[in-house]
């Protein structure tokens, strides 16, 4: 009874999209959907809106109210440009930037936000072509922009893209703006709501000027021009995995001073089909195989990608081996949040007034970073949007040194305020030559760290659930974990747990309940043991799946001990993950 109720549901929702306010070319994929004997890709396409979430869209592309097509992209411009106008209503004129990745229809996605925008009335600057992630947060501040608009789907499989809305400091939107955008977009109804027809005198091509701007503000952010200077000859492999990074990055290095950066030709070509890669996440090892195939070709110091909206970068350093392996992103937040507040500290920069970020799944020996060199830090939930809000919170009163997430993301600078593999490539490779000038490859950088702080192993895992009854599954396995928590995870007791959903921490030891201090719930549960092992669980916000994070913590007394630390530590997680039941 309950699959003939959505079934019918379905097919009511799919015929309104048969009606003239929609092409023809849609109308005939959805004809195509309903005339089909297997009703599951009908049922996928529309039996759920789309969700325009405190981060916009992200989904499939296709025909369907859940899927990315220019018209849930159309309604949700609408929807923002009708809360922009009663934000904004005492400025002459909204203005607003619009960017976008190399994804299959990302110019045509783009391209039907500028025209809704100035249908409404609303400026839009549409860049030129294909653009950084953090260039469009950039170009917020940059051109007094209210608003932002970015299609992309950062580092999904080639079936997805995605709509990420930004606000007028460049962050993308929380409360209240976030709350009151879903409502006006969940106020648009069908196609016949949305202005489409764009009005050209108010879209202009943005491009170059914004590129230099960009790239001269972050060449700012140098602190080693010596060591540079010494080791300008560094060899830098990158690729952009057939990203936007494939201009401003390379860009950037030599700006900075690097003169040997080494391409992989064949991921130098953007294409939002990825073709040389099952996935264009530089967080897993395929991805960067071409790459470390060239590193071993000419011998590289050092290996770096970006995803294809370039906020996110991955890095590959030599082992004690000599081979080439992955660091994963809690490493390289560790590397680059050291060298910033230790090159702070030589320059004598430090003032007292300093701060970082992390999010609350990022690994707890950054904290013991900070507070050895009396260097305040805040956590945040995971999402850049989160940094973002820190920084402006402390706009004008303290300095900002650097945010950074264990998903591979980090935030040299205030002036953009997403996530940027521009400005965290080109400080890696600085990082790398400043370590060079001290006789140490970042290995043992990294083994420096760990024996000044504490050894610490950090492992994601991500439970893929696809469609509705993956959806709900995820939801159960949440529910589970509150009610019956685990009393031990690798042989250790839980002590602590905090649930942001209701943000009460309990003190298992103490039988006590208290509250925590945060901006908002978030659906995210985390478990604390006695040595000092840290497990966080959440449901992806914008993949259909479950995500856990655990960090063990371990010994290590010197380099020769490293392998070790490494081989225990991934003992216990192993342990952690068969407690789990993952």
């Amino acid at each position: 009874m309950e699959n003939e109720e959505l079934l019918k549901s379905v097919t009511e929702k799919a015929q309104t999209w048969l009606g003239d306010a929609y092409d023809a070319e849609t109308r005939a994929e959805v004809k195509r959907m309903l005339d089909a004997e297997d009703k599951t890709e009908l049922i996928e396409c529309f039996y759920r809106d789309l969700e325009f979430g405190t981060g916009g869209l992200r989904g499939i592309m296709g025909a369907g109210c859940n899927r990315m097509n220019i018209y849930t992209v159309g309604a949700a411009t609408q929807g923002l440009a009708n809360y922009l106008k009663e934000a904004f209503a005492d400025l002459e004129q909204i203005k607003v930037a619009v960017a976008h990745d190399v994804r299959n229809n990302s110019r045509k996605f783009a391209e039907v936000v500028a025209n809704v925008l100035s249908a409404n009335g609303i400026k839009a600057y549409l860049f030129d072509s294909f653009r950084p992630t953090p260039e469009l947060s950039f170009a917020i501040r940059h051109l007094g922009c209210q608003s932002g608009v970015n299609i992309t789907a950062s580092h999904n499989p080639k079936e997805y893209n995605g709509y990420k809305a930004y606000w007028a400091d460049g962050a993308q939107i929380i409360a209240p703006h976030d709350v009151n955008i879903i409502n006006n977009v969940n106020k648009i109804k069908g196609a016949e709501s949305i202005k489409f027809e764009g009005n050209p005198e108010l879209i202009e091509i943005i491009g170059k000027e914004v590129d230099d701007a960009f790239l001269a503000a972050i060449k700012e952010l140098s602190l080693s021009p010596e060591a540079i200077k010494n080791n300008s000859d560094l060899k830098i492999v990158y690729t952009p995995i057939h990203g936007t990074g494939v201009e401003l990055i390379p860009a950037s290095l030599k700006n900075y001073g690097f003169t040997n950066i080494i391409h992989v030709p064949e991921q130098d070509v953007p294409s939002g089909d990825f073709p040389t890669v099952e996935s264009p996440n530089p967080e897993n090892p395929s991805a960067m195989a071409m790459a470390i195939a060239k590193a071993k070709e000419v011998g590289a110091d050092l290996v770096m990608a970006s995803d294809p909206d370039a906020d996110r970068v991955g890095c590959v350093i030599r082992d004690n081996k000599g081979e080439y392996v992955l660091i994963n992103g809690n490493q390289i937040a560790m590397i680059l949040l050291y060298y910033l507040m230790t090159r702070n500290a030589e320059l004598g920069r430090l003032t007292g007034k300093e701060y970082i970020v992390k999010t609350i799944v990022t690994t707890e020996t950054i904290k013991s970073i900070a507070d050895a060199n009396n260097i305040k830090m805040y956590d945040c939930y995971t999402g850049f949007k989160w940094i973002a809000s820190v920084i402006r919170e402390n706009e004008g009163t303290c300095r900002y040194l650097g945010g950074a997430e264990e998903s591979y993301g980090f935030l040299a600078e205030d002036f953009a305020r997403d996530k940027d593999a521009v400005s965290a490539v080109s400080l890696m490779a600085e990082a790398a030559a400043w370590a060079k000038d001290k006789g140490m490859d970042f290995l043992q950088m990294l083994q420096d760290i760990y024996i000044k702080y504490g050894f610490s192993r950090e492992e994601g895992i991500s439970v893929v659930r696809q469609g509705k009854s993956g959806a709900e599954e995820i939801v159960a396995m949440m529910k589970n974990f509150r009610s019956n928590p685990p009393k031990s995870l690798g042989g250790s007791n839980v002590v602590i747990i905090k649930d942001y959903d209701s943000l009460n921490l309990t003190d298992v030891k103490a039988g006590k309940v208290e509250k925590m201090d945060m901006p908002t719930t978030s659906n995210v549960l985390q478990f604390f043991t006695e040595d000092g092992t840290k497990i966080s669980v959440r449901p992806s916000g914008t993949e259909p799946k479950i995500k856990f994070y655990v960090e063990v913590k371990g010994q290590m007394a010197n380099g020769a001990e490293y392998d070790k630390a490494i081989a225990d530590a991934d003992a216990k997680i192993a342990l952690i993950k068969k407690d789990l039941g993952i």
